[in-house]
């Protein structure tokens, strides 16, 4: 897709820096920052962070920001216990 220059009263007519997004399949869509966000219901959310996380799954408790709720949370396995020595001078 062709780039346009940001024609947006106030900005002079001048092209917008372009800003890197990555997107993960199995989580957030990371943005260069700053960022701003418009929200629904109209308000802003404004991060100075130089990357950005923003939740594509709404599971996050700080929408519109990634807080990793995505993960599945399973407990790790227990490590096997290694089977006890007979203590030296101790017959068994």
């Amino acid at each position: 897709m062709p780039s346009t220059p940001d024609t947006t009263p106030g900005r002079g007519g001048a092209a917008a820096p372009a800003r890197r997004v990555r997107v993960d399949p199995e989580g957030p869509v990371l943005v260069e920052g700053p960022v701003e966000i418009a929200l629904d219901d109209g308000t802003v959310a404004r991060s100075d962070r130089f990357m950005v996380a923003v939740c594509t799954c709404r599971r996050s408790r700080a929408y519109p920001w990634c807080d990793t709720s995505h993960r599945r949370r399973e407990r790790a396995a227990a490590p096997p216990e290694e089977p006890k020595k007979p203590e030296e001078g101790n017959p068994s």
